[in-house]
C-alpha cells in the first residue's frame, strides 16, 4: 500500500516518483487507518467525518481544473470557501496534502498520539516529495497554506450540524424508548453491551445537500404476528435462510460485519472501495478528489437519511421476533448492532456509494475486494474471511445487503428499503454541478 511505503520512509526521500493518484489513495487509507484505530467508533460518526474528509479533499485542489466546480455554494448552510488569490499559482498536490492532514487532526482529535503522529510523517514525507523540485518556497507555502484554509473552514462548517464530537455521547441514556408491538428492543446476542441504541438524534443532523434533507419516509410492512401475514413471512424468511445458510454466505455475512470496534466501519468500506476503484484506474487528481468527495457525502447524507427512518419507526429486529413467535431457541448468524432495523443502514450507505461510483466512473469495473484479507479465521462461526470479487459498483451494494439478510439481523424489507433509499441519495449528490459547461 501506499500509505505503507510512505509511513516506512519517514525521515528517507522518497525513492521512486509518486503519482497523483497514489497521493490521494494514500490520504484515503490513512483516513481509514486513523477511522478504525480510534477509540469510541461508530458507523454514524465515521461517515460523517468521510464526508467532510472527501469534500476537504475535492475543494482544496478544484480551483486548480476549470473542467470542474467548486461544490460548496450548493451545499447546505455553506455560503462559501476560501479562494485563491488572483494572479497567483499554486502546486494543488501540496494544497491536498495539507487540507487532508489539517481535517483529519481536527476531526479526529480524540485520536491518539501515536496515529497524530501517523498523520504528521504521511504530510511531512508528501511534502518533502512534491517540493524538492519547486525552486520558490513562497509557492509551497502558499499551497501549503491555502489547503490549511480550505480544512479549517469545512471543519468550522462541520461544528453545527448536530454531530459535531459526536463520539462524546454515542448513547443518550436519558432518551425513552417508544415501546409498542413491535418495537425495537435490546436483544440478549448483540455487538454491544448497552441497552440504549446508538444517536437517537442522528437523523436530525443536517445534510451535506438539501434535497436529501427532503426524501419522503418509506412506507414499512404493518405489524402483525398471525402466520400467513406479510409482516410474519419477512421473519421466516430470515429464520429458514439462517438455517440452510452455505459457506460462502457465511463468508459474505463475516466480510461484510464491519463492526467498528474491529474495522474501519461500513461507511469506511465504501470508501475503501472507492480506493480500489482508483488504484485499479489511475484517474488525475481531480477526478479522484471527486470520488472521494461524492462517495463521502453520500454515505453521510445515506446514514442520517437512515437513521431518520429508524428512529421514526424504530422497528424491531428478527432476534427479537423469531423466539417470540417462531422458535424461542433462535439465534441470528451475526450478533444484532445496538439500534432499530428498519431501513438497513448498511443497504443504503452501499447503494449510495455505489451509485456514485457509477456516474463518476461510467465504465465497467472488475475488482476484488481485500479489506480484511490477513484477519483471523472467525472461529465462533467456522468461517474464513475470504476476497471477495465483483464486476460492478452495484454488485457491491447488493451483496452488502444481502450480507445483512444472511446475517439473520435484517428482513428483506429492510434491504430493499435500504438500497432505494441509498439510490436517491447518491442521485441527489450526482446532481450537483460538478462540471463546468463544455464550450
Amino acid at each position: 500500500m501506499v500509505l505503507t511505503s510512505f509511513l516506512l520512509q519517514c525521515g528517507k526521500k522518497p525513492v521512486r516518483s509518486i503519482s497523483e493518484h497514489e497521493l490521494a489513495a494514500a490520504w484515503a487509507e490513512m483516513a481509514l487507518y486513523i477511522t478504525k484505530h480510534t477509540p469510541s467508533n461508530s458507523p454514524t460518526y465515521a461517515s460523517r467525518c468521510l464526508g467532510y474528509t472527501g469534500l476537504t479533499m475535492y475543494e482544496s485542489v478544484v480551483h486548480g481544473y476549470p473542467s470542474h466546480n467548486s461544490v460548496a455554494s450548493q451545499l447546505n448552510d455553506l455560503a462559501a470557501l476560501p479562494v485563491p488569490d488572483a494572479g497567483q499559482t499554486y502546486h494543488w498536490p501540496l494544497s491536498l496534502n495539507a487540507a487532508q492532514s489539517n481535517i483529519l487532526r481536527n476531526l479526529y482529535n480524540q485520536t491518539s498520539d501515536l496515529n497524530k503522529s501517523k498523520i504528521d510523517s504521511l504530510e511531512m514525507s508528501f511534502r518533502e516529495h512534491f517540493s524538492r523540485h519547486i525552486d520558490d518556497p513562497t509557492l509551497i507555502e502558499r499551497s501549503e497554506n491555502y489547503g490549511r484554509s480550505i480544512a479549517e473552514a469545512v471543519f468550522e462548517w462541520s461544528k453545527a450540524d448536530g454531530g459535531h464530537r459526536g463520539y462524546l455521547q454515542n448513547f443518550d441514556k436519558d432518551w425513552s424508548h417508544p415501546e409498542r408491538p413491535g418495537s425495537w428492543k435490546p436483544p440478549l446476542y448483540a455487538q454491544s453491551f448497552s441497552h440504549h441504541p446508538l444517536h437517537p438524534h442522528w437523523g436530525k443532523n443536517r445534510t451535506f445537500i438539501k434535497a436529501n434533507s427532503e426524501l419522503e419516509t418509506p412506507e414499512i410492512i404493518k405489524y402483525d404476528t398471525t402466520g400467513n401475514s406479510e409482516y410474519y413471512q419477512q421473519f421466516k424468511q430470515v429464520y429458514d435462510k439462517e438455517r440452510e445458510l452455505t459457506q460462502e454466505e457465511k463468508e459474505i455475512a463475516i466480510w461484510w460485519g464491519d463492526d467498528p470496534g474491529e474495522t474501519f466501519t461500513p461507511p469506511g468500506h465504501s470508501y475503501y472501495i472507492t480506493t480500489v476503484a482508483i488504484k485499479a484506474l489511475k484517474p488525475d487528481l481531480i477526478k479522484c478528489a471527486e470520488a472521494y468527495a461524492r462517495v463521502g457525502m453520500a454515505v453521510a447524507d445515506a446514514f442520517i437519511i437512515c437513521w431518520r427512518w429508524k428512529y421514526h419507526f424504530f422497528s424491531e429486529r428478527p432476534n427479537t421476533f423469531i423466539p417470540q413467535f417462531i422458535d424461542q431457541d433462535w439465534e441470528s448468524f451475526w450478533p444484532d448492532p445496538p439500534f432499530p432495523a428498519f431501513p438497513s443502514g448498511h443497504a443504503i450507505q452501499a447503494a449510495s456509494a455505489a451509485t456514485v461510483l457509477e456516474d463518476i466512473f461510467q465504465e465497467p469495473v472488475s475488482f476484488f475486494d481485500s479489506a480484511h484479507i490477513g484477519r483471523a479465521r472467525d472461529e465462533l462461526r467456522d468461517t474464513d474471511f475470504r476476497q471477495r470479487s465483483f464486476d460492478s459498483f452495484w454488485a457491491v451494494a447488493q451483496e452488502t445487503a444481502n450480507s445483512r439478510f444472511y446475517g439473520g439481523i435484517h428482513t428483506l424489507q429492510d434491504n430493499e428499503v435500504g438500497l432505494a433509499g441509498g439510490r436517491s441519495v447518491g442521485k441527489n449528490v450526482n446532481n450537483l454541478e460538478w462540471h463546468t459547461a463544455p464550450n
